[in-house]
């Protein structure tokens, strides 16, 4: 609850019980989960050459570096190229595009939950390659800690069908990344703790129509 005027112990009590609900619903998750992630791991590792885990680097709450971890949906060593993923990148597996339709890789991200780093729900954690755009008032988005679904993440899960230009990375920041972080921005502003269990719903509810 980021409003104007709220008592201290209003924040307070929001940002205790974003947080519990944070620790239940990952540790819930991957408990029930751990079997779908060992065999998630494999099929990767089976699909193409390298590991199975992806390190991403991150800027997170009050504009900490962190190290996010997603199922490899490329091939190694592709993220040298542009840091955006376009509609027809020939760098994304088989395997990647199917796990991305489902937003199944980002399934370990739990783990960056568990850590601190992440919440259940917020504003998408970006590199800081794109950071840097950031306007002053933008970066207000880097005042709670990024999620792994969102608002922001919802109305933009068709991103990657979005980047159609030549310059893809042109595009993402001249028209997308100023689109999205407007987004993150209202939820700053206005997120309540029943509206992030709706967001999480909604989430899981994409999730299994399009496995």
């Amino acid at each position: 609850m980021e409003r104007a005027g709220a008592p201290d112990w209003a924040v307070a009590l929001d940002a205790a019980a974003k947080r519990g609900l944070d620790l239940a619903v990952a540790v819930l998750a991957l408990a029930l989960l751990w079997p779908l992630l060992l065999a998630l791991a494999l099929w990767v590792r089976l699909d193409s050459p390298g590991p199975a885990l992806y390190r991403a680097l991150r800027v997170g709450r009050d504009g900490q570096p962190f190290t996010m971890l997603k199922f490899r949906t490329m091939h190694v060593g592709a993220d040298a190229g542009a840091g955006i993923t376009g509609a027809a990148d020939a760098r994304v597996t088989r395997l990647g595009r199917r796990l991305r339709a489902a937003r199944l890789d980002e399934l370990p991200q739990l783990i960056n939950v568990l850590r601190g780093e992440m919440s259940l729900v917020g504003p998408r954690p970006e590199s800081p390659r794109y950071v840097r755009y950031y306007t002053p008032e933008q970066l207000a988005v880097l005042r709670v800690r990024p999620g792994i679904t969102g608002p922001t993440q919802l109305r933009f899960r068709d991103e990657a069908a979005r980047l159609t230009a030549a310059d893809v990375e042109a595009q993402y920041v001249g028209e997308l990344l100023p689109a999205k972080l407007a987004s993150d921005l209202e939820y700053v502003r206005t997120r309540t703790l029943w509206g992030d269990i709706a967001i999480l719903l909604e989430t899981v509810r994409l999730a299994v129509r399009r496995a």
